[in-house]
């Protein structure tokens, strides 16, 4: 398979051609007609036309841009409801109807959490999902990323794991550090800054994130030392209330296709590439389709705290009707599509197949969890993913900057599918 790459775009850049390229429009149209023969008339509309894609192009960006300025969209922050009123007025100005559905759910929430060697107190991070707890225990050091196989290498029992991140989810690690008689886990970030992210569930015992900075020099030390911790994961949950954003066409209450994409971040998280990147893509879809037949087949949704765990997803498949979600063919989930030159497309075998007919330069995986198309799937609706796979960026405050020729090469393979599948027998 062929990767196609692409050189990241500055904004300031793209604004700058941007000028030029319709100064130099307004110049030629702006000039007497005498002066041009028919060919360059031709030239004109078709360089008028090429400045009206330009413009587009740059409204997704400037889209991915008001969200990452409105600084980290934390489900249940005040943040959420300027990102909501953007959204909101972006998908009116594109001449849909918005309703906000609101929901509640119990919000994890980090109080202040540290593991205390030899009188020497580093912060951590409790993962969300993480029981709270306050504990003396030896630490013992876990080969590898934290597999089956690993705990079985070394005696955890009664003890404080410390392991890597990387190759497998935080949960799998956790669910395996309890099976082997752990009774904590410290997971060393692989990278020097810390961790914000997620346990997607909930596990047995208490569960700290330690930047690599601090966590490196802690599992060299304990390899050669025996060393007693204080582990305390200072956490607790909170009723919150979430906002999912749904647009369609006045009119459309039975649509065949759901184009979502989650619009918070995790906390200390701007979230350009998570998940700005897909919610710009799907208003992006939206606004290109406003005026087709196709448009009135649609519903376009942001979701709100995918962060803490699918919640808003959830909420939706949960209030819908069963007959609503029977007569969709797909719901299609965009996530982190900003970053990595490869598209990755996964979901239901039958779409995903069909996604690669269409394109066969996509790169077809088969998850189905993680993000916002999973409740859909549980529910039975087909399901797909884009998704251009993690990134150093990812769930830290660096999360700043997309690619826009990524952004619209997401859109318009969105697109071309959208229609391809609506229009399907």
């Amino acid at each position: 398979m062929t990767n196609t790459k692409f050189q990241s775009i500055l904004l300031l850049n793209k604004q700058a051609k941007l000028w030029l390229q319709t100064a130099l429009v307004a110049v030629l149209v702006g000039l007497p007609t005498a002066c041009f023969a028919q060919p360059n008339r031709a030239r004109v509309v078709i360089q008028s036309q090429s400045v009206v894609n330009a413009q587009e192009s740059n409204r997704t960006f400037a889209d991915v841009q008001a969200l990452v300025n409105l600084g980290p969209r934390v489900a249940g922050t005040p943040v959420m409801e300027k990102a909501s009123a953007y959204l909101i007025e972006e998908y009116r100005k594109a001449g849909y109807v918005t309703e906000v559905q609101t929901f509640t759910y119990p919000k994890f929430q980090d109080l202040g959490s540290n593991l205390t060697v030899d009188g020497t107190t580093v912060e951590g991070k409790a993962l969300n999902g993480t029981i709270p707890g306050k504990l003396n225990a030896p630490l013992v050091v876990v080969p590898n990323v934290g597999r089956k196989a690993d705990f079985a290498a070394v005696n955890v029992k009664g003890a404080v794991a410390i392991v890597r991140r990387g190759e497998i989810r935080f949960s799998e690690k956790a669910k395996n550090a309890s099976a082997a008689g752990a009774v904590g886990l410290v997971i060393v970030n692989n990278q020097v800054g810390d961790v914000y992210g997620t346990l997607g569930e909930e596990v047995k015992i208490p569960v700290l994130a330690l930047s690599g900075k601090e966590g490196n020099p802690l599992i060299q030390r304990v390899q050669s030392v025996p060393l007693n911790v204080n582990l305390n994961v200072n956490a607790q949950r909170r009723v919150v209330t979430g906002r999912n954003i749904i647009a369609h066409l006045a009119g459309v209450t039975a649509p065949k296709i759901i184009l979502g994409g989650h619009y918070d971040s995790v906390p200390g998280s701007p979230g350009a590439n998570d998940n700005a990147s897909g919610t710009a893509v799907v208003l992006a879809v939206a606004r290109n389709l406003s005026s087709t037949p196709t448009a009135r087949q649609a519903w376009f949704i942001a979701f709100d705290a995918e962060e803490d765990g699918l919640h808003g997803s959830r909420a939706f498949v949960n209030k819908a009707q069963s007959q609503f979600l029977s007569g969709l063919k797909a719901m299609i989930n965009f996530d982190m599509v900003g970053v990595n030159d490869q598209l990755g497309i996964g979901g239901t075998s039958s779409l995903t197949k069909f996604a690669r007919n269409l394109d066969p330069q996509v790169k077809i995986f088969g998850s189905f969890g993680g993000s916002d198309h999973a409740p859909f799937a549980n529910k039975g609706v087909p399901v797909m993913f884009f998704y251009r796979g993690q990134e150093p960026n990812y769930h830290t405050p660096n999360d700043k900057n997309v690619d826009l020729k990524l952004l619209n090469e997401t859109t318009q393979v969105a697109q071309n599918i959208v229609k391809q599948i609506v229009n399907a027998n």
